[in-house]
């Protein structure tokens, strides 16, 4: 059932499932996160026998098939939502609800099957405190409703969530680079040094920027701006956060540093950039 925004008179079509059964697996007309916290589950999935191991992510469609053929303890939670909830929309005090033709595009691949991508992600001990984290803020504010800005919330953490899925699911190779970078996916939120990225790469200063440089064409640490930059674009288009919420939640300490990396690489402020996204993107 869709829910109803109770401080803006609106159905907003997600859902979250405390305790996932997956029986009810694919939910109808909805795309939907699985996060298994424990156990193993055999399903089939589009004809196909898979199993899922906890700690681990299953991202299914409407169009999924699944079939459960056997369950070990599995304890599970999940987080649904229509495609058009990927639609840019926001509040207007004098204009109402808007909505425009512009759709967040990080993560939809993860929801595409095929011969080698079942749905199936891993989430290591890395990345399994983050999506908890998530994923418990998700489910408190579909209930909760904390605030006039909860969809924004939940739209951010969907973000995050599938954008982070994205970026670790690119290679499997452990290279020094690589792990650097799935330390930035994972913790670009949170404080970042060159000694953390040096630490988890297992190379020093030198070695891991010469490395970035020929793989990334930037310093380690310019790539955790330019990265931290890329996903505070997507909330600045497709939500209505601050710009001091945007700041915290990729990484700034403070607005004022963000606003002002933020107009140095993009060559306009962060509501500027807003505003010219949006009107990009209105239907006509």
């Amino acid at each position: 059932m869709p829910q109803m925004d109770r401080y803006k008179n609106r159905n907003v079509y997600i859902e979250f499932v405390a305790n996932e059964d997956f029986i009810n697996l694919p939910y109808e007309e909805r795309l939907t996160i699985t996060f298994i916290t424990s156990g193993s589950i055999n399903i089939l999935l589009n004809d196909r026998p898979v199993k899922i191991v906890s700690p681990s992510i299953l991202c299914s469609s409407m169009d999924d098939k699944i079939q459960v053929i056997e369950k070990h303890n599995v304890a599970s939670q999940s987080f649904c939502f229509h495609p058009d909830f990927f639609n840019t929309a926001h509040f207007s005090e004098t204009k109402g609800y808007l909505s425009t033709n512009l759709k967040i595009d990080i993560g939809l691949a993860l929801f595409k099957k095929d011969n080698i991508n079942t749905g199936v992600y891993a989430a290591d001990d890395k990345v399994y405190l983050k999506l908890y984290e998530w994923f418990f803020v998700m489910g408190t504010e579909v209930y909760a409703q904390s605030d006039s800005l909860w969809v924004c919330r939940i739209k951010k953490y969907l973000i995050q969530i599938l954008g982070m899925l994205e970026e670790l699911n690119l290679s499997s190779e452990k290279s020094p680079v690589n792990l650097a970078l799935e330390y930035i996916h994972i913790n670009y939120s949170d404080k970042i040094r060159l000694e953390d990225l040096t630490r988890c790469a297992h190379l020093n200063r030198v070695s891991l920027n010469k490395s970035f440089q020929d793989i990334c064409g930037c310093t380690a640490m310019a790539y955790l701006l330019a990265y931290r930059l890329k996903v505070a674009e997507s909330l600045l288009t497709h939500t209505d956060m601050s710009l001091n919420e945007v700041a915290r939640a990729t990484g700034f300490e403070y607005d004022t540093y963000f606003i002002k990396q933020f107009t140095a690489k993009r060559g306009m402020t962060p509501t500027e950039f807003r505003n010219t996204s949006r009107e990009f993107g209105k239907c006509q």
